[in-house]
């Protein structure tokens, strides 16, 4: 995946569409598990530290994702840094994801 942008638009688009949508729906609980499912300790931390609640991350996640926030099809990520001591919320266009090279900074 990360060498996808330099393999051209057949990878970039149909791998990147694949891999996008399989995490999400590997991701994905039935609404019962959902409700008892808790983070870890670690990732609860991180949430807090990143962005001072769960709710707050939550609040921003939806504002990223929301009609009009992305032109034309994407996907927002929830993403650590290098350093795994900070949360970042990341856009990416079309079937892009943060795993592959030049679509993030870092």
């Amino acid at each position: 995946m990360a060498d996808a942008l330099e393999a051209g638009p057949a990878v970039r688009n149909n791998g990147g569409g694949h891999y996008n949508h399989a995490f999400f729906w590997s991701e994905m609980a039935p609404p019962d598990a959902a409700a008892k499912t808790k983070p870890s300790a670690q990732l609860e931390e991180l949430i807090k530290k990143s962005f001072g609640s769960m709710d707050e991350m939550q609040s921003q996640f939806a504002a990223r994702a929301a009609p009009g926030a992305l032109f034309g099809s994407g996907w927002v990520w929830i993403c650590v840094n290098q350093a795994g001591d900070e949360l970042k919320l990341v856009g990416t266009a079309n079937q892009d994801n943060p795993l592959m090279k030049g679509v993030l900074d870092e």
